[in-house]
């Protein structure tokens, strides 16, 4: 499948050439791992940015020239994320400390887990209380959240009855249960994780398959939409994300079948896992990824990304400094590739240290002991350097001064003499008048 938008249009004319009978060129070849990568920063500029004026006035409404302006940027519009299941699980004070720290100076999107088994070990006693302790720490924080996943038949409850309909009821319930609980602390949620391949055999050999057995009998499809129907009910500003480790065609089908009787996509956003446990994926492979999923035209998210600083040794898996530098040079390219692709809108990490991460690998952007590895310094240079906006300006004979930055939200200050003025939290957005307007007094 040719991806690239203007291979595409030159393959399409070299064919209509052939077709009118003009001998035409071998067909255009599809750009390099380093063509791509290459393209990304003017890709980037043209996807992540968005053109603003400011306007200072005075006390009369008239624009006053010379005026010195500060813009700075204060948030991504980006999603930059990763899951946050080690919050006040850490092994120490310090460690907590650190752990959070380091969070809030880098990301601004939070993953929440809501495993059913886990979430609720009691029947009716779900740890509500707990998530919204965290969910409140990153609203502090301005971190948005999201809860995963609503509906995954990874592992049964100890309590689940044998009566498989009452578990599909349950599962319901559960749904509308947590969407409305947290609604305005969290609006973004995975609601059915890995619906593709939801009986492979790995998974129902490893545990008692009530869950599964129920999904079979509702069936694939017909399950998931019912988990959609009751998220939208309960949530019906939130956004709702179908998830899968799938990235072929099996998961488009999926994705495909998922719109109500009114032919209505019924999802929000398509999540798409990446744990790269076994190396990192090519610049190709990446783009190839975007390009398939993109044409469902709704933005998509790298929902769980991983990228190891160490090889397994034995039955250990310990970080190293070679894996440690080969991880932040692989980060930093897939970070710079997936923020260079217009659909891509929120890359969540997993773990955001070694702490207890999945698979117990090396894959944090922290080691266990919460220090910074050299990928955690390698993103915060592109988020909060590279991709980040502070400009001086000053104003013309009408008052005005422009500059592009990346979207997100700005603090702007302004002077003309002894006059100040300020302003906080000002949208810049795709597509938007972008025009700030200060007066000072």
């Amino acid at each position: 499948m040719v991806s690239n938008p203007l291979v595409r249009m030159f393959a399409g004319l070299l064919g209509a050439f052939g077709a009118w009978g003009v001998s035409a060129r071998p067909a255009l070849a599809e750009p390099s791992d380093a063509d791509l990568l290459a393209g990304a920063a003017g890709r980037i500029e043209k996807h992540r940015k968005a053109d603003a004026t400011v306007v200072v006035q005075d006390a009369d409404g008239k624009g006053v020239a010379g005026a010195t302006v500060r813009v700075e940027m204060t948030r991504h519009e980006f999603l930059f994320g990763s899951n946050i299941y080690a919050w006040g699980n850490c092994a120490t004070p310090k460690a907590e400390a650190a752990y959070r720290k380091h969070y809030a100076e880098l990301l601004n999107f939070a993953t929440l887990a809501f495993y059913w088994p886990m979430y609720e070990p009691q029947k009716g006693k779900p740890i509500h209380e707990r998530t919204g302790r965290v969910a409140t720490w990153c609203k502090g924080r301005d971190i948005v959240c999201k809860g995963h996943p609503l509906a995954w038949n990874m592992a049964d409850a100890k309590w689940f009855p044998d009566d498989l309909e009452e578990i599909r009821r349950l599962q319901m319930a559960r749904i509308e249960d947590c969407i409305s609980h947290f609604t305005g602390l969290i609006d973004r949620w995975d609601v059915v994780n890995e619906a593709t391949h939801f009986d492979r055999p790995d998974f129902v050999k490893r545990r008692a398959p009530k869950h599964t057995a129920m999904w079979k009998k509702v069936g694939q499809i017909a399950f998931t939409k019912q988990c959609f129907v009751h998220a939208r009910k309960a949530g019906p500003k939130a956004t709702l994300l179908i998830n899968d480790y799938r990235t072929d065609p099996a998961y488009e089908k999926v994705i495909k079948a998922l719109v109500d009787d009114a032919g209505k996509r019924m999802y929000d956003v398509i999540g798409i896992q990446s744990h790269m446990h076994g190396g990192a994926w090519s610049n190709r492979k990446v783009w190839t990824v975007c390009e398939r999923f993109a044409r469902f035209g709704v933005p998509l998210h790298f929902t769980e990304t991983t990228i190891v600083s160490g090889k397994r040794a034995g039955g250990k898996w310990p970080t190293t400094p070679d894996g440690e530098a080969r991880q932040a040079r692989d980060v930093r390219r897939l970070y710079t590739m997936l923020f260079s692709h217009p659909a891509v809108e929120a890359i969540t990490w997993w773990d955001f240290s070694d702490f207890r991460a999945w698979q117990r690998a090396p894959a944090g952007f922290l080691r266990a002991d919460m220090t910074p590895k050299p990928a955690y310094k390698a993103l915060h240079q592109l988020v909060k350097g590279t991709w980040w906006t502070v400009a001086s300006l000053k104003t013309d004979a009408q008052g005005q001064a422009s500059f592009r930055g990346f979207r997100g939200t700005y603090r702007l200050t302004a002077q003309a003499g002894t006059k100040k003025a300020t302003a906080k939290n000002l949208p810049l957005r795709k597509a938007q008048p972008n025009r700030w307007t200060v007066t000072v007094k």
